[in-house]
């Protein structure tokens, strides 16, 4: 008899194969894909994805699962093999309560949602993604049914990118972050506001296409296993370790919009070129939440690309690209410009104190909607009333309001509580790299980035789905989730720049 584990795994790695064959026509279809391909991707996306579902919910996965189990007597939750059998049963128990015409369904109706959020929001036109967005809330809730829930339908949902976790869990959390942000915001509100009028200029996009670049490069993202692409709305996909794909936008207009946005996505970027080699084609070569990838891209984006450490060492590279904008610009001015905090419409390109609300909005929003107290057509009303209560501001369009997102067209619902979760995260883990290289400052002045990614390399990357994200924290910073590392850091942060007694 052939080695169960090594069955499970032969089972499992064409299974992967599809899921990444699905991965890519989704990255075509954001990048390439013409108008017109839409109705024939929708149905590649449905095959494939509903093949993968049921391959991956037969019964012989089951039985495989079965004898792997036998075969790991080793319950250590870092052992390879005993978390493949651990975390492949936990999919299969969840993909099993799930019939495949409804992933097949769920696949057509998402691709076919996507082409029309993306006319929606070119022609601000909320009336034309409204069914699709319905009818995605409508199965979103059907697939809650049928996972099964303690509280709400919104649990079941959730936990596709936070397992584990609960609706509950977060809305405490959020609470008690939403106790001292208040505050925070309304401090800073009434200081000085900080100039950044430096950032608005000329800038062409093939020169910012060419700083970001090597800035992300320096980083360590590798460029021979990930490309870097143009898409409407910024994100990364992988379908290996050694292909990984970024996208952006650009602002020719504002210098800051597109660097930051790359990044961002480089730090999910490197997360999935670091995750160990051994894991691909298995359930276990992934991140392992959302909130601990998305800890990543907030960690490079904020604690590392707004800091005064790397702008020491960036800043006269910047100047040589953008000579006319940027020439005079010092260093203090600059720093500040970039941190500048203030109620915005646009979630990617909110400030990093304000940033939390816009997630809380949608968190409420989307909660709503699969609970049945918000209505698909108040939806761009309810919207706008939430930003002037929580932000001040009001969209003057549901391009930049309600459809600002393509999330929903996904139907990612349970997706955008992981954005708050990951910054939270990131602090906690700044922390305690800081604890471990007191130098770090010093590397990321001169543009050395070695030590920030080998520490998260050994910490974080390579382990992909063998912890949980609670279990990954623990183990790396000593301590459970908590919104106290992350206040901290805006508070000193902050109140340096806002001058806050």
């Amino acid at each position: 008899m052939s080695n169960p584990l090594e069955a499970l795994r032969d089972h499992l790695a064409p299974i992967e194969d599809l899921k990444a064959a699905a991965a890519v026509l989704r990255w075509d279809q954001e990048t390439n894909m013409p108008d017109g391909g839409a109705e024939a991707r929708a149905q590649q996306l449905s095959t494939l994805q509903s093949t993968a579902h049921e391959r991956f919910g037969a019964d012989e996965t089951g039985e495989l699962l079965d004898r792997a189990a036998d075969a790991v007597s080793d319950t250590d939750p870092i052992d390879p093999n005993a978390a493949l059998v651990r975390v492949t049963r936990r999919d299969y128990e969840r993909a099993v309560r799930v019939p495949s015409a409804l992933v097949a369904e769920l696949s057509k109706a998402k691709s076919q949602a996507q082409q029309a959020w993306t006319q929606a929001r070119q022609n601000d036109d909320f009336a034309r993604f409204a069914p699709h967005l319905e009818r995605l809330v409508e199965l979103s809730v059907e697939k809650a049914e049928a996972i099964g829930y303690a509280d709400e339908p919104y649990d079941a949902l959730l936990t596709a990118y936070e397992p584990g976790r609960t609706t509950a869990e977060v809305e405490a959390l959020f609470d008690t972050l939403r106790d001292d942000l208040i505050p925070l915001v309304d401090t800073i509100d009434d200081a000085p506001q900080v100039d950044d009028e430096l950032l608005r200029g000329t800038y062409p996009q093939s020169a910012q296409q060419e700083f970001g670049r090597s800035v992300i490069e320096d980083f360590g993202y590798d460029f021979d296993r990930g490309r870097q692409d143009v898409s409407a709305h910024p994100f990364t996909t992988a379908f290996s370790p050694d292909d990984v794909r970024l996208t952006t936008r650009y602002d020719e207009a504002n210098v800051a919009s597109a660097l930051f946005s790359t990044i961002h996505e480089a730090g999910h970027g490197l997360y999935e070129q670091g995750i160990a080699p051994s894991l691909a084609r298995t359930p276990l070569g992934d991140g392992t939440a959302l909130s601990t990838h998305e800890s990543q891209a907030r960690l490079w984006e904020n604690h590392v690309g707004r800091s005064r450490s790397f702008w020491r060492h960036y800043l006269p590279q910047l100047q040589d690209h953008f000579p006319d904008a940027l020439g005079d610009a010092a260093l203090e001015p600059f720093y500040r410009a970039i941190n500048r905090v203030a109620p915005s419409l646009i979630r990617v390109e909110a400030d990093e104190v304000t940033y939390h609300l816009h997630v809380m909005l949608r968190f409420e929003l989307e909660r709503g909607l699969i609970e049945g107290s918000v209505s698909i057509n108040d939806l761009p009303e309810r919207w706008n009333a939430a930003m002037d209560d929580s932000l001040g501001v009001t969209p003057s369009s549901d391009a930049n309001g309600v459809l600002q997102d393509v999330h929903w067209s996904q139907g990612a619902f349970g997706y955008f509580p992981t954005y708050t979760l990951g910054t939270l995260t990131a602090a906690q883990l700044m922390d305690a790299i800081v604890d471990d290289r007191p130098d770090l400052r010093a590397h990321i002045a001169d543009g050395d980035f070695a030590p920030l990614l080998d520490w998260l390399r050994t910490h974080v990357h390579r382990h992909g789905r063998i912890l949980t994200a609670p279990d990954l924290l623990d183990r790396a910073t000593g301590a459970s989730l908590s919104a106290a590392p992350w206040l901290r850091y805006a508070r000193d942060k902050f109140g340096d720049i806002y001058d806050l007694t």
